[in-house]
């Protein structure tokens, strides 16, 4: 099933705004002195929070077109992964701005030493190679590369949730890392069902065709 296109360029502005509005309520908070007693604490952990959950959204679009065809809901997934980047970004940006004051020794000296950022840091160079090759212009240069490049994007899931469980082992809050952890491989598993199911099917289509070669 499609969406009208004047109605899918309405509901892509809708998830754009609401997509920001996590951003615009820390930014008031900030504002406002209410971020609590450590607030770049407070930032950096809800950009890598918002983060995940559009990893998760993002990983979520083509199981539910697959099982609702609904396939209306390809056109948000690219949106959503881009989002994912840019509060991926802000993360960065607080861990390099707020928490180091862009002294590049400290810096690399966390990301060497301390084995969550490492991770996360490795998630993040991940995610750059899907953001810039993410325009349509881009998939129609790299043909059928561009798909398997993407596949990346479930690494990058795991190595998002192994530094957010990391992070959190530290604070014994495990509750959403294992939320976000049961839903990630629920989507990691309908993924290679489905490209279970299409290998299978390709090869019963090979061995029908070459049995009726044979007769």
């Amino acid at each position: 099933m499609t969406l009208h296109a004047a109605r899918l360029i309405h509901l892509k502005r809708a998830v754009f705004v609401v997509a920001l509005l996590p951003l615009i309520t820390y930014l008031w908070l900030a504002i406002h002195q209410a971020l609590g007693a450590n607030p770049i604490e407070a930032l950096t952990r809800a950009s890598g929070d918002w983060t995940l959950y559009f990893l998760c959204l993002t990983l979520a679009m083509t199981p539910l077109r697959r099982i609702t065809k609904q396939n209306w809901l390809q056109a948000l997934r690219r949106m959503l992964g881009l989002f994912a980047f840019f509060y991926a970004c802000l993360h960065l940006i607080t861990f390099i701005w707020f928490d180091h004051f862009f002294d590049t020794v400290e810096i690399w000296r966390d990301v060497w030493k301390r084995p969550f950022i490492t991770v996360g840091f490795t998630a993040f160079l991940l995610l750059i190679p899907l953001a810039v090759t993410s325009t349509h212009a881009m998939q129609r240069r790299l043909g059928r590369h561009w798909s398997r490049l993407h596949r990346l994007v479930y690494a990058v899931a795991l190595l998002a949730l192994l530094h957010f469980w990391w992070m959190r082992s530290g604070k014994q809050n495990f509750g959403e890392p294992l939320l976000l952890t049961v839903i990630t491989l629920i989507l990691l598993t309908a993924r290679v069902a489905s490209a279970t199911q299409r290998w299978i099917q390709v090869r019963t289509s090979l061995a029908d065709s070459r049995g009726a070669e044979s007769r």
